[in-house]
């Protein structure tokens, strides 16, 4: 089992920034795909971003790409998402994800592509 604990997220005003953080119990140098998602209520989680830690490959959405980074940290366990220029239509909870010795690949922006969730943290990004 890996537990996932996020932070980082909060209320800013469009065109600001935040920097979300995962943190993973275990499996420090074991190469893995994680993810963010996002979802709004009453919607489907939407993939936004994704890095296989093995090799450092990135994935983006279209919406965010130029405006969010992914990276990770393995001595630590963590993966962050640096959210710069933010946009109200960015707004959500944000789910850190992940699976274990697997690349991302094409699926990376699937949920089933994923076994290990994190609780969210909330993002709020007012016009």
């Amino acid at each position: 089992q890996v537990q996932l604990v996020e932070s980082g997220g909060g209320s800013v005003q469009a065109g600001g920034s935040l920097r979300l953080s995962c943190a993973a119990s275990r499996y420090n140098y074991a190469s893995k795909c994680m993810g963010w998602f996002r979802q709004v209520s009453g919607k489907e989680r939407e993939g936004v971003a994704a890095i296989y830690t093995g090799g450092d490959s990135t994935y983006y959405a279209d919406s965010v790409k130029g405006r969010f980074t992914i990276s990770q940290d393995n001595a630590k366990n963590m993966v962050y998402l640096q959210m710069n220029s933010l946009k109200p239509e960015d707004s959500g909870m944000y789910y850190c994800a992940a699976v274990l010795f697997n690349s991302c690949g094409g699926s990376w922006y699937r949920e089933l592509r994923y076994r290990y969730w994190g609780q969210g943290t909330e993002v709020t990004v007012s016009s």
